[in-house]
């Protein structure tokens, strides 16, 4: 190679390989025991939530490849009931990523294994952040879009990003201030 009079660097930081929406998704089904169920029989809604952290855990580990805690969860319903027998299906995959932050969408659905049926019960939308092995925070990789759909959900989740910080800069006031 021809001298330029000028040396080439490595990048101190190059930019980390991306990962697909695919490379993060994730499928879970447990059957509904009693232990998990209130009187009525129908799931703890405790027990909904812990599901959703883990499955929601593991989308936003698979795609950064570190251990990841939960900074936030968003508004959460449950729309229809789990009954005992029943089976939790959980799908969760990361729909946009941050400097070391990701938020993860996650649907549950009951499903009915003698029928088949199939009907949502629950969506919410977490936010994680990404560790590194001293406990700091740490880049993720850029998540690669590849479907429409794929970049709606990412468009969309900048505007709740936007709503999540302000409820939180007002929540952190109430609960940091000074008391007389």
């Amino acid at each position: 190679m021809p001298e330029t009079g000028c040396r080439e660097f490595p990048d101190p930081m190059p930019a980390p390989n991306g990962r697909t929406v695919a490379e993060s998704r994730v499928d879970m089904v447990e059957l509904v025991l009693p232990n998990d169920a209130n009187p009525l029989g129908n799931i703890l809604g405790g027990r909904v939530m812990h599901l959703i952290d883990v499955a929601g855990a593991i989308a936003a580990k698979r795609h950064s490849r570190h251990v990841v805690v939960t900074a936030s969860v968003d508004y959460l319903d449950f729309v229809h009931p789990i009954r005992v027998g029943q089976l939790i299906r959980l799908q969760a995959f990361v729909t946009r990523v941050f400097h070391t932050s990701m938020e993860v969408e996650v649907h549950v659905f009951r499903e009915d294994f003698k029928t088949g049926d199939l009907k949502q019960t629950s969506a919410a939308f977490l936010t994680y952040v990404a560790l590194d092995d001293e406990g700091r925070p740490a880049a993720v990789p850029p998540l690669i879009l590849k479907t429409p759909e794929e970049r709606r959900r990412h468009r969309e989740a900048l505007k709740r990003r936007r709503n999540r910080l302000a409820i939180a800069a007002g929540a952190h006031r109430r609960y940091f201030e000074e008391k007389p």
